[in-house]
């Protein structure tokens, strides 16, 4: 499967700044990761910090934050690690999900999808 790149804005904690990045679709990625000083120059706080698994096997620890990001003209919040600086801004799983999008390998684009619920059945379709 290829790999593509995709612009995302990233805001401020009020959502009335962004700045915007071409980050690489990652689904294998679990949080976006963006260098730390975009996130500091924006004014994104660290709430946390989590341990993460390389590619090469490594585990590292990173601080972590929440703000706004911008997909196809649309917004929502989501949580972003704090890399090292030169890091490649990456598009993460958890903010394809929050945005109701999936990757479309063949078209190097990301699709809307619908969500899952697997109640067994819809309480109102009983009536």
């Amino acid at each position: 499967m290829g790999t593509f790149r995709i612009e995302m804005g990233i805001g401020d904690p009020q959502g009335l700044r962004y700045e915007y990045v071409e980050a690489l679709v990652d689904s294998g990625s679990t949080y976006n990761i963006l260098p730390a000083s975009l996130l500091r120059r924006l004014g994104i706080e660290v709430q946390g910090s989590g341990t993460f698994r390389l590619a090469d096997g490594r585990r590292v620890e990173r601080d972590m934050g929440q703000t706004w990001v911008r997909l196809n003209g649309e917004e929502a919040t989501a949580p972003v690690v704090f890399g090292d600086e030169g890091v490649q801004p990456l598009l993460g799983a958890v903010t394809l999900e929050i945005f109701g999008l999936s990757i479309d390998p063949v078209g190097m684009r990301l699709i809307p999808v619908d969500g899952l619920m697997m109640a067994a059945a819809d309480a109102s379709a009983r009536k």
